[in-house]
């Protein structure tokens, strides 16, 4: 009889009655989670008191690392060891105060037989909440079930209400009545055949995405399969970050010193100054031009109708980051940039729509996005932001309840109060970028916008689209949130009809929201329905939520 080697497996812990066991995801970047520490440690003394008072223990299940000074996971193989050593049907909560890497410890949540609750604070310094939605979307694809709740300091009725039926039934729910079905929706002929014959082209004739390297920040809910893509028309062109720094390497000095010179005459603003480490610096721009030019010159050798660059890990350490770059070129109006024989302009006239930290997802929704407001003759410029934070305006402006939609700088200048003459470039927080770059920093004009998000629900391409105003507000208003926030990004005061904060947060399935603008209400709401339609007609689920400007129902 043949003898081998089975592995002996060791018995699991049993995690107690009436104990819930805490897990805290991070960051990758050390410096990150270090910064990020004293926020996480403060949300989890008010979640541990509300489970307290709730008549349950909260447990961690993994130790504060001294050596590191922070107690997050900080990697996937960090929280496969973590997983490995815990009760799989225990109660887990996953408490986020911070950004989070989701791949950390997705595979130890797919394999969690007990129910599990997603929590992030209510702040717009510290993003859990932006964490938190992320890693919902990564669950929701994943075809994992979860609860989730957020909170701005964990002592109000309503969390304590909610947590306690999750810790006695494992079950939370939110109410999503805001959210309708398009096919319950009244849609124009002229709407509907828009979006039916865009979608008939697009199957057809088929188009490119250049994708620079997948999976940026853990994002699992950002990656479109390609069995799910492809029937809708669009292809992925895999590109390498290597080819794009390469590509930057060969651009002239020349060439991009007239890129700035371009912007800087339409009255762009680059705040500069002598530190590499800390200030936004001349060589540090040149070299965000320089990739400006690469990435058109490696979009138009693929075809590529829309590309994503993933700017963070790797690429960080050898550019500047790319926001500058993405913001210039979701806008119409932006520096020439001619082929590399000197032959041709390339993508003359128009945005090369950009998704920003290569989100596959914002991608689809941006090519999408440009060929209706194309045809109907409405601003094409798109871009996605982070659904960050919101607050109510302290200043008395506005009534209603005012979203932060905030982004790293890829907001083209066109949503910009004041366009290229309104923007700035400010240094990327060192703790991120190391090696610095510009971001493309403004207020967004108010105006009507159309936002949406594509998401992956029970192995289906799905997309969630609503209605939106762009509120001005007081400059000392918007000091205070981009003070709350991250100064150095454009910023977008956002009203959402008929969408509650709760009801967004309940439904929204990833930390991004697209957003374009429309000429009127009215025509907001017609480029709205026929991208619905175009959704619906490529194969996509879609849903529409909340209302028109006026209230009304669709």
């Amino acid at each position: 009889m043949a003898t081998y080697a089975v592995p002996s497996l060791p018995r699991l812990p049993k995690a107690k009655k009436r104990q819930v066991l805490l897990v805290a995801n991070g960051d990758l970047r050390l410096s990150a989670n270090q910064r990020c520490w004293a926020a996480q440690q403060k949300m989890e003394y008010a979640l541990t008191a509300a489970v307290k008072a709730g008549g349950y223990d909260l447990v961690r299940a993994h130790p504060y690392k001294g050596d590191e000074q922070h107690g997050f996971i900080g990697s996937q193989k960090e929280g496969m060891c973590v997983f490995a050593g815990i009760d799989p049907q225990a109660p887990l909560i996953v408490a986020e105060a911070v950004w989070q890497y989701s791949h950390h410890l997705l595979h130890g949540l797919l394999s969690h037989e007990g129910p599990i609750l997603t929590v992030a604070n209510w702040s717009g310094t510290w993003p859990g909440l932006v964490g938190m939605l992320n890693l919902n979307g990564s669950l929701t694809k994943a075809g994992k079930k979860y609860s989730t709740l957020w909170s701005e300091d964990f002592a109000d009725k309503q969390f304590a209400r909610q947590l306690g039926r999750w810790l006695k039934k494992g079950v939370v729910k939110h109410k999503t009545d805001h959210v309708a079905d398009f096919a319950d929706v009244k849609v124009g002929t002229a709407e509907r055949k828009l979006g039916e014959a865009l979608a008939e082209q697009l199957k057809r004739e088929k188009a490119i995405m250049g994708v620079f390297d997948e999976g940026c920040m853990g994002m699992f809910n950002a990656i479109i399969p390609d069995h799910l893509l492809n029937p809708t028309g669009v292809f992925k062109e895999r590109l390498s970050q290597s080819a794009l720094y390469y590509e930057t390497t060969q651009v002239t000095d020349g060439e991009a010193d007239a890129v700035r010179r371009w912007m800087e005459d339409r009255g762009m603003k680059f705040v500069t100054g002598p530190n590499h480490a800390e200030q936004l610096t001349d060589r540090q721009i040149r070299l965000q031009c320089k990739m400006y030019l690469a990435a058109l010159r490696i979009a138009d050798d693929f075809g590529c109708h829309t590309i994503g660059i993933q700017y963070q890990q790797g690429l960080k350490d050898l550019l500047p980051a790319s926001d500058l770059v993405e913001g210039a070129l979701n806008n119409s109006e932006r520096p020439p940039a001619i082929s590399r024989d000197g032959s041709r302009v390339l993508y003359q006239g128009r945005p090369l729509p950009h998704f920003n930290e290569v989100d596959e997802c914002a991608g689809l929704d941006g090519l999408m996005t440009y060929r209706i407001h194309k045809a109907m003759g409405q601003p094409v410029e798109n871009t996605l932001h982070d659904l960050r934070w919101g607050d109510w305006d302290q200043s008395g402006t506005v009534k209603d309840y005012v979203w932060v939609f905030l982004i790293s700088g890829s907001a083209p200048p066109a949503h910009l109060i004041g366009g290229w003459a309104g923007a700035s470039s400010e240094r990327q927080p060192a703790m991120y970028f190391p090696s610095g770059g510009g971001t493309l920093k403004g207020i967004s004009r108010p105006g009507e916008i159309v936002w949406s998000r594509i998401f992956i629900d029970d192995g289906e391409l799905c997309m969630d689209l609503g209605r939106a105003g762009v509120v001005e507000l007081p400059l000392e208003e918007t000091n205070r949130r981009w003070q709350a926030t991250t100064p150095q990004w454009p910023i977008m005061h956002a009203v959402t009809y008929g969408v509650t904060r709760d009801q967004m947060m309940a439904r929204h399935k990833a930390n991004h929201v697209q957003v374009a603008y429309a000429n009127s209400a009215t025509e907001a709401d017609k480029a709205m329905l026929a991208k619905a339609a175009m959704a619906e007609a490529m194969g996509l689920r879609a849903a529409v939520c909340g209302t028109k400007k006026n209230g009304a129902s669709w």
